[in-house]
């Protein structure tokens, strides 16, 4: 209760003398409530003023005075040093000042905040004090008074005058330029200067960057005081300055000196001579600003922004150097655009982890027109010390623009957040809205609410085509990943079912002396400025490997599928990785229609599949030809044994038979699902029908590993393409049927018949036939299901023929000196008188025949015996 008691007889004091010493006073405000210290500045003039006795040796000074201009009024602050040489404390209730302004308006000075609380000077100590007056439209220092009272019972009013301290014409509360100013920020000393004014110009704006240097003298880490700061100009014009992206959050260590960058927009039109920096700070007990200190700019530069081609661009980030360097440019034409790409490396020199503030990017034509870059791989981007990242950037630029002399256009984005980028040439011709109006005010400078757009670089884009790179050339490159090498091993076109595939075939070594982590790439083909559609696949050998040690490689199919009358002049080939969901290029090349031959695999030669887990080799065993009615059937078994040194399944095999016509035939397949053991040999069957004048000299079997989902597949799945193609030549050989019935093979069985025997009984119309064979099936080959059929052809003494499907296995059974007995019925029977009937067996095969021999064979007339009479 006695803390009110007292401040309110201090106020009625007051009240009471203001009352003698004028007739008008402006009324004050209240006493403040308690609130946050607001740190003494010691004066930047030279000026000093005489110290006023107080009484019982008591002194003040005034050590400073400064003004503000408010909305509800101009606030004067000033701060008074009591200083206590007596024994005993003294009671600051006593004591009490007042603002006189050059109008006569007699003003009491009230605490701020937290110094309110302070009541006593101790002995032989000295306490600062800070007090503020609202001083309505008076907004120079020029005329201003502080008068100094205390409290005496004798005389009139019960305030006595003890001095004043009038403010001298040349007092200045400015740092000069040059100068280094001790003040107080958050309690902590800190010498500070001004360092530098400059003006950009941009999107029609005019933008100024004020620079100020801070040294932390103290033991504690300096963080950002949270001061307002203003730039301010001769006729006291004051614009709101924003913090620099790159100082979001600063700390200053002890003894460090750093330079810290405020931003603002002002009018073309502002005299930029005689500018000055002011810091403010807010008082949230009386939601008041006040003045803190000040430093008089240097002279307004302009600096040249244009980064040279090939030259790094190093950007200060929270006191860490950061090195940007535009680099691998090229363009190339795709519709009515050029495309152009280019990567951004960034790299922190410095031995802290940093973050990039928000930066857009755009092209900018000579002319002006301004294409906008996606800049989600630099804006916000965090670098570790040391660390360097490659940022792939794309923009499409209209081909009726010049493409010399384009810049990217690197812009810092200060407050809040925007969409777009807005055209720095002030012609109109924007991609979008513009950035921060700082409006400038004499009474109450205004708070910047927009986005202020501020450029920090423009990179000079060289005008370089892309090159075609060459098969078998090999080629360095650096992206996001890392830095490795490339090669082109081959440009295939094969034939896949309607359409053709045109196949890549990319090998990439890692250069580096660290592993390069390979990201889940996609493959994509465009041909001829994208005029051509390309469904595009990708198959990478030991795909479970992402990560590549240091001189190792990896090769990897692109695939695409054209129109096989498509014809093109150069190829487009990217892979692209993916983070956050967002697309990353990986690797882009340009490749001429340089179509490399299938390779030619001589007869009787081996062809080998290499895959993980189904590494192989293929080699013919026969080739023969279905002759037909209609169609002829091309015929072929392979032999697929396996190199693996562990039981596994075998990749299936996709062909094409290809006549020296060019014609292509896409062939059947005919596999083994089971996993093969390490050396054992698969059969594997191809066929395809042909029409029946297809030459099949020369007959070329296109074969190569089915793929699917970038992976290569067994035998059950089907593919939707195929890589690692050969052509296989092939050796068909002409069906020679034998003139016996042994030995007659039909895989996997051999059957021999070893004899047969036919009988009629005397007037009878049944010619009964047995046939004594031999069966054997032969299991050193794992093979598919074969549809082979053995067809008994018996053809009778008249010539007249019959066939009879057997079944191997069931009809006809395994082991020696079987017999297998029919009978055949024919009213002409009856008349005959022995004679010889024919055995022949043929293989049918979807539909197509093939004989595989026959043997004629006697009829036995028997008579029947009485009984059967």
């Amino acid at each position: 209760m006695r803390k009110y008691r007292v401040t309110y007889a201090a106020l009625l004091v007051s009240s009471l003398v203001a009352g003698q010493v004028a007739g008008s006073i402006t009324a004050p405000a209240a006493h403040a409530a308690p609130a946050a210290k607001a740190p003494a500045v010691s004066a930047p003039a030279a000026f000093k003023f005489n110290s006023v006795p107080m009484g019982a040796g008591v002194t003040a000074v005034l050590e400073n005075i400064n003004i503000w201009s408010q909305s509800s009024g101009n606030i004067l602050s000033y701060t008074l040093k009591y200083t206590n040489s007596g024994n005993s404390s003294a009671s600051l209730m006593h004591y009490f000042s007042r603002v006189v302004t050059p109008g006569g308006s007699v003003l009491p000075g009230n605490p701020l905040g937290a110094d309110a609380l302070k009541k006593k000077v101790g002995a032989k100590e000295s306490l600062s004090v800070t007090y503020y007056v609202n001083v309505g439209q008076t907004s120079s220092l020029q005329g201003i008074k502080i008068s100094m009272l205390v409290w005496d019972a004798k005389t009139k009013g019960y305030l006595k005058q003890t001095g004043s301290f009038g403010v001298p014409a040349n007092y200045s509360t400015t740092a000069a330029v040059g100068t280094s100013l001790s003040t107080v920020m958050n309690d902590i000393p800190v010498a500070a200067s001004a360092d530098s004014l400059q003006l950009y110009k941009y999107s029609g704006k005019v933008y100024a960057k004020v620079g100020v240097s801070l040294t932390n003298k103290g033991n504690k880490v300096l963080s950002d005081p949270g001061y307002s700061a203003y730039l301010v100009s001769a006729s006291g014009t004051s614009f709101e300055l924003a913090l620099s992206g790159t100082q979001a959050d600063y700390k200053i260590q002890p003894q460090e000196k750093r330079s810290i960058y405020y931003i603002t927009e002002i009018p073309a039109y502002l005299k930029t001579d005689n500018m000055k920096l002011q810091f403010t700070q807010r008082d949230e007990t009386t939601k008041l600003e006040l003045a803190k200190s000040s430093y008089k700019l240097p002279v307004a530069s302009s600096p040249n922004l244009v980064v040279g081609s090939g030259v790094v661009k190093k950007i200060v980030v929270n006191n860490n150097t950061v090195e940007t360097l535009l680099r691998n440019a090229n363009v190339y034409a795709q519709d009515a655009d050029a495309v152009w790409t280019f990567q951004m490396q960034l790299k922190n020199t410095g031995n802290k982890a940093v973050t990039l503030p928000s930066y857009d990017l755009a092209v900018k034509s000579v002319k002006g027109k301004v294409f906008p870059v996606n800049s989600k791989g630099v804006s916000g981007v965090t670098l570790k010390p040391l660390e360097t990242k490659i940022v792939p950037l794309t923009v499409r630029v209209p081909l009726e623009v010049d493409q010399s002399g384009l810049q990217l256009m690197m812009i810092e984005s200060v407050g809040a957040e925007s969409t777009s980028v807005p055209d720095p040439g002030g012609t109109g011709e924007t991609t979008g809205n513009t950035g921060n109006t700082g409006t400038p005010s004499t009474a109450a400078p205004a708070t910047p609410t927009a986005k202020m757009i501020f450029p920090v670089a423009y990179f000079v884009i060289p005008y370089a085509l892309r090159t075609e790179v060459t098969s078998g050339q090999e080629y360095m490159t650096t992206n996001s990943y890392g830095s490795f090498s490339y090669s082109i091993q081959s440009l295939q076109r094969y034939p896949w079912r309607d359409d053709d595939i045109v196949a890549a075939r990319l090998r990439i070594t890692n250069t580096q002396n660290v592993s390069l982590t390979l990201p889940e790439l996609k493959g994509t083909i465009k041909l001829d400025k994208e005029n051509l559609p390309v469904t595009t696949e990708l198959y990478m050998d030991n795909k479970d490997s992402s990560v590549l040690a240091p001189g190792k490689s990896v090769e990897l199919y692109v695939l695409g599928k054209i129109a096989y009358t498509s014809e093109f002049q150069n190829m487009r080939i990217a892979l692209n990785g993916t983070q956050n969901s967002e697309t990353v290029p990986f690797l882009d090349v340009s490749v001429n229609n340089s179509i490399n031959s299938i390779p030619t695999i001589e007869k009787d030669k081996s062809y080998t599949i290499s895959g993980k887990g189904k590494t192989a080799s293929v080699q013919e065993n026969r080739t023969t030809i279905y002759q037909g009615e209609s169609h002829n059937l091309v015929y072929t078994e392979l032999y697929l044994s396996s190199e693996e040194k562990r039981q596994s399944k075998m990749a299936r095999l996709q062909a094409y038979y290809k006549t020296k016509d060019g014609q292509y035939f896409e062939a059947g397949t005919s596999q083994s699902e089971n996993s093969a053991s390490p050396g054992a040999k698969q059969l594997v069957v191809l066929w395809a029908k042909v029409p029946k004048a297809t030459d099949l000299a020369d007959v070329l079997l296109y074969l190569g590993s089915g793929i699917k989902e970038g992976k290569l597949i067994e035998a059950k799945e089907e593919a939707t393409g195929f890589v690692n193609v050969a052509a296989l030549q092939l050796n068909p050989q002409a069906n020679v049927p034998k003139n016996t019935l042994e030995s007659t093979a039909l895989y996997p069985y051999t059957i021999s018949v070893l004899t047969s025997e036919g009988k009629r009984v005397k007037s009878s119309d049944t010619l009964d036939i047995t046939m004594n064979y031999s069966l054997r099936k032969d299991n050193l080959y794992d093979a598919g299901v074969l549809e082979h059929k053995l067809i008994l052809q018996i053809t009778d003494p008249f010539g007249i023929a019959t066939e009879k499907v057997l079944t191997l296995g069931t009809d006809l059974i395994e082991g020696t000196n079987n017999q297998y007995s029919f009978s055949l019925s024919r009213p002409v029977y009856k008349t005959m008188d022995g004679g010889a009937y024919k055995l022949a067996f043929y293989d049918e095969f979807q539909g197509e025949r093939l004989m595989l021999g026959s043997q004629a064979f006697g009829v036995t007339n028997v008579v029947p015996n009485k009984t059967q009479e």
